[in-house]
This record gives C-alpha cells, sequence and structure tokens, in this order.
C-alpha cells in the first residue's frame, strides 16, 4: 500500500511537468495551428541556462534568467523564422521547427556532452516523510506548484486582452483579424508563453532524483508531445490529462518493469507512444479535441 501511494503521487508528478510542457505545444497550436517540434530543446535550453548561471548568480536569479532566455528564444524563433512563411502553410511551418529542433540539440548537445549539470536547486537530495510514506521534496513541490501556474495560466486566458484576442483567433481567425486583432502579437504571446512553460517543466525533470541537466533532459521532455496528441492538440484541459496519463502509466510501468519483461525491457520508455496509438487508434481527435466537420 505504501509503495503504491509513492508511485500514484510520484506518476501525478511526472504527469503535472509533462502537461505543462504539453500546455506548451497546446498553446503555440490553438494560435497558429502550428505543431511545434523544437519545444523540446526550448526545455533543455531553459535548464541549461538555470544550471549554467545558478553557481555564479544564485538560484532563484538564474531561473528568473532562464525564463527570460526561453521566452526570448521563442519570440526569436516566431519571429525571425516562422513570421517569414504564409501562415496558411501549416506542414512548411512545422518542417521548419524540425530544423530549429535539430540545430538546437546539436548545439546544447555539444556544449554539455556526457557532462550532468547539477541544477542548484536547493530542494536537491532532500525528501519528505509522510509516516511510511518517503517522496522527493521535488515531488511534492510540483503537485502544489504546478496546478498554480496553470490556474494563473488559465486567469491569463480567460481575463486578459491577449487571452481573449487568442480566444478570438482560435474561434475566427479571419474575423478576428477584421475586428482588430492583432494575430502576429498573438503568436508572439504564444510562443514566449510556451518557452517560459518549457523552463518550468524543464526544472522538475531536471530536479533530484534525477541527477541534474543532461542531453537526455530533452529526450524526456519528448514525451510530452504524446501528451498533448492524446489530450487534444487544441485542447488545454487535455493536455493536462494527457500528461496525467503518461506520468503515472511511465512512473508505474517503469516499477513493475520485471514483471511486464515479457513485453520488452524498454517498454518503460516507449508506454507513452504506445497508449498514444491505442487512443487515436479509437478517437483521432485525442481525448477532448475538436472533431472536424466536413461535407460528404
Amino acid at each position: 500500500m505504501t509503495r503504491g501511494v509513492e508511485i500514484l503521487l510520484s506518476g501525478v508528478s511526472l504527469g503535472l511537468l509533462y502537461a505543462l510542457i504539453a500546455l506548451g505545444f497546446v498553446i503555440v497550436f490553438k494560435a497558429t495551428r502550428t505543431v511545434n517540434f523544437a519545444h523540446a530543446s526550448f526545455v533543455l535550453f531553459g535548464v541549461w541556462v538555470v544550471a549554467q548561471t545558478s553557481p555564479h548568480i544564485g538560484f532563484a536569479a538564474a531561473v528568473a534568467l532562464g525564463l527570460v532566455a526561453a521566452g526570448t528564444l521563442g519570440l526569436a524563433v516566431e519571429r525571425l523564422l516562422l513570421s517569414r512563411v504564409d501562415g496558411r502553410k501549416h506542414d512548411a511551418l512545422a518542417i521548419l521547427t524540425i530544423g530549429v529542433n535539430v540545430v538546437l540539440t546539436a548545439e546544447l548537445s555539444w556544449r554539455i556532452g556526457e557532462s550532468v549539470l547539477p541544477l542548484g536547486a536547493p530542494w536537491d537530495g532532500h525528501v519528505v516523510h509522510f509516516g511510511s510514506v518517503v517522496l522527493p521534496l521535488s515531488v511534492i513541490i510540483t503537485i502544489v506548484t504546478v496546478p498554480l501556474l496553470i490556474a494563473g495560466l488559465a486567469a491569463v486566458l480567460r481575463h486578459t486582452g491577449w487571452g481573449l484576442a487568442m480566444r478570438a483567433s482560435i474561434e475566427d481567425r479571419e474575423g478576428a483579424a477584421l475586428a482588430g486583432v492583432r494575430l502576429k502579437r498573438v503568436s508572439a504571446g504564444a510562443w514566449i508563453t510556451a518557452g517560459i512553460l518549457a523552463v518550468a517543466a524543464g526544472i522538475g525533470l531536471a530536479s533530484f532524483p534525477s541527477p541534474g541537466v543532461a542531453v537526455s533532459t530533452g529526450t524526456a521532455a519528448v514525451k510530452a508531445l504524446p501528451a498533448a496528441i492524446i489530450g487534444g492538440l487544441d485542447s488545454l484541459g487535455g493536455a493536462i490529462v494527457g500528461g496525467l496519463v503518461i506520468g503515472i502509466a511511465e512512473v508505474t510501468v517503469a516499477e513493475y518493469q520485471d514483471a511486464l519483461s515479457f513485453l520488452g525491457r524498454g517498454l518503460g520508455d516507449v508506454v507513452a507512444y504506445v497508449i498514444m496509438i491505442c487512443i487515436l487508434l479509437w478517437r483521432p481527435s485525442g481525448l477532448f479535441g475538436a472533431k472536424e466537420v466536413s461535407r460528404a
């Protein structure tokens, strides 16, 4: 029973981190109808900045710098590259983000190498005891803070001018433009927000019990794409549900890997994609994605 609680809470914690990354995918997709395949490299870039600067300026300042750096990177990609392509050519934009991901990942992999950079978080190495249940402090912090971040994001989308403009552009892009909505500003805001969410999630992924920031941190972030697809690429709530499903499933499969060895030793690494395929076979638009309606 005790171990089951630890597995569940660890899975929820990991799922919330995946949900943050998946929200970045969804926000960009809702604003631009483009899948940002470079999002995982945004995660790696942000936490690399935090790990590099934390010993010199302190963890809190390093986190602030990482958030600014990732937000600026998202804005730069959108302004300097994507805005130069016809926004209606979604395939071309998606391919362009793949190229950005290759360049960023290659550069960061060269800089990090085989090293593991300590994040410098003050909670690293600490555990919390709840009776017989023992959890890393980072798990508790994630379970408490990520829902607050998500609630803050929901408030921004609901109560700010940018959020209203974004919702209007989603419903009717051309109509919103005719009504005075600045679509370029909506797109830029979406990319900045995605970069900020990427850093917040990356800090959790690189925290204890993870040894720190490594090239594999970006690889782990890739699993949030199936989470976004499972929930529906145009559903913010679906991204959260998809992240929790993937996180709990991954931790559970890793715990019972020996019992599931008949399915293959690497099942934990691909369980996100197995779940994604199964759900898409049943519901191609994802659990909460809007179904496309067409006339015969």
